[in-house]
């Protein structure tokens, strides 16, 4: 299976643990995971866009595992990864931060009105309905999964580490992108260059990147070190920008030509500039900006309307 070709697919990570990758990874399509213990009860790792997704990796589940799935972790609340939540059955717990209930409820299916393209289908609005603070452990029968709140805003104000310290295998929800740039409009650049660091210190041999393929061994080293790289590319863009009195978009078109050009999703890097000049500013860090108020800068960018493949 290649990445071009643009169907989903399953991929095992580790005995019992597989990422449920969706190509190309853009906007609204994700990756999600499902780690099956030896009595098949299964807990899913996010759901994603759509109900005809939501429904193919429903059916993917029910291959490896026995039953209704047990629980659901949301890695963080962005529509993506959540939209599906309402398609579980009422006996699976929704399991996420405590801001993660918050930001779906306040989002609500706004998402729906700004990318327009996908259709949705039958979508109920699920929040998760346990929550945490900080850190949770869920013991399956033969292994523990950790869930790690990365302590503040980074990708998002609540974006939560999935990991199996037996198997080394890390979901990283959209903590790691691959090929496609990183979205920082609604966390924060210094909290998400934490998170990789944080990342980094688990030293994961498997991580499943909320887009974008599975990557192991060295390649898992190389692609948070080059997450690490972008975002600081980003504040030394910002820092100059600013001071110049340059607005985000200006910024981004003088520096269109950039190392990370190719990557894709290019227009995100005009969000992450608002995020950034937002930390300039010296406005608090969970400062709220939404995708709506900077859609139209990133389809300025873009060149045009930006496509989504969901």
């Amino acid at each position: 299976m290649t990445w071009d070709d643009g169907t989903p697919y399953v991929e095992e990570l580790a005995a019992g643990v597989h990422a449920y990758v969706q190509p190309d990874g853009g906007w609204m399509v994700n990756n999600c995971g499902v780690v099956v213990d030896g009595a098949g009860t299964a807990v899913l790792v996010d759901t994603t866009s759509t109900e005809r997704r939501n429904r193919a990796v429903l059916a993917e589940v029910a291959k490896v595992s026995t039953g209704a799935p047990r629980a659901l972790v949301n890695t963080h609340h962005h529509p993506d990864h959540t939209y599906g939540n309402g398609f579980l059955p009422a006996e699976t717990l929704v399991i996420g931060h405590d801001k993660c209930r918050e930001m779906v409820l306040a989002a609500g299916l706004e998402a729906t009105r700004v990318i327009t393209t996908p259709d949705y289908g039958d979508l109920t609005l699920r929040p998760p309905e346990i929550t945490f603070p900080d850190r949770m452990t869920l013991h399956l029968a033969d292994f523990p999964v950790e869930l790690r709140h990365v302590g503040g805003p980074a990708h998002t104000t609540n974006d939560v580490l999935v990991w199996l310290p037996e198997q080394k295998v890390l979901f990283s929800g959209d903590l790691a992108f691959n090929g496609g740039q990183p979205f920082v409009l609604e966390g924060s650049i210094a909290g998400f260059r934490r998170a990789v660091a944080q990342m980094q210190e688990l030293e994961p041999e498997v991580l499943a990147p909320g887009h974008g393929p599975v990557c192991r061994g060295d390649d898992v080293a190389r692609l948070l070190a080059d997450m690490d790289a972008y975002l600081a590319y980003v504040e030394d863009v910002a820092t100059a920008s600013y001071a110049a009195g340059l607005s985000p978009l200006e910024a981004a078109q003088k520096n269109r030509d950039n190392p990370y050009r190719t990557w894709a999703e290019t227009e995100r890097f005009v969000g992450n500039l608002h995020r950034a000049y937002s930390e300039l500013a010296g406005n608090p860090i969970d400062t709220r900006l939404t995708v709506p108020s900077v859609w139209p800068d990133m389809v300025t960018f873009h060149g045009g309307p930006i496509a989504c493949h969901a």
